[in-house]
């Protein structure tokens, strides 16, 4: 296996402005993904994202920076770097969500590269390639579920 990039195409009956909030707003995002997001979503802006209860030592708390912010298109950030770090393709995860118009709704291209560029050895790139994947066949599914509330609330 490669462990180079996490790819999923999934379909949002929703239109791209829509899918837009919901991928790059802390407000929305806390709905279906970390338990807590904390950034602006503009280009170069850093944040955080957490999983868990922060006020707990089991919380995973992390860093978050904003790399483009096209609305309706495009919106991607770096993260899994060191909290003292800027973000750099070295050191970092890019996610990127490309959101196509599509029918009545929004095709939502996900990608998640940079494992490979970050120097893991073999075993924790397999692991660390294996959880995010998992994590995000877990999450993406969420964000089609909330944006279904989201639209059909009145």
């Amino acid at each position: 296996m490669e462990y180079g990039s996490i790819e999923r195409e999934i379909h949002v009956e929703a239109t791209p402005e829509v899918v837009y909030e919901v991928i790059s707003t802390p407000e929305h995002l806390r709905e279906w993904w970390p338990d807590e997001a904390e950034f602006e979503p503009v280009p170069g802006a850093t944040g955080v994202i957490s999983f868990g209860d922060t006020s707990t030592p089991e919380a995973h708390v992390v860093p978050l920076t904003v790399v483009e912010a096209d609305p309706p298109r495009r919106f991607s950030f770096r993260w899994v770097y060191d909290e003292d770090a800027a973000a750099t393709p070295a050191n970092s995860l890019l996610v990127t969500f490309d959101l196509v118009p599509s029918g009545a709704g929004t095709l939502l291209r996900f990608t998640e590269t940079g494992f490979r560029e970050k120097g893991w050895e073999a075993a924790v790139l397999e692991e660390q390639y294996r959880d995010h994947t998992s994590g995000w066949d877990h999450y993406l599914p969420r964000l089609v579920t909330y944006v279904d509330r989201l639209v059909s609330t009145p």
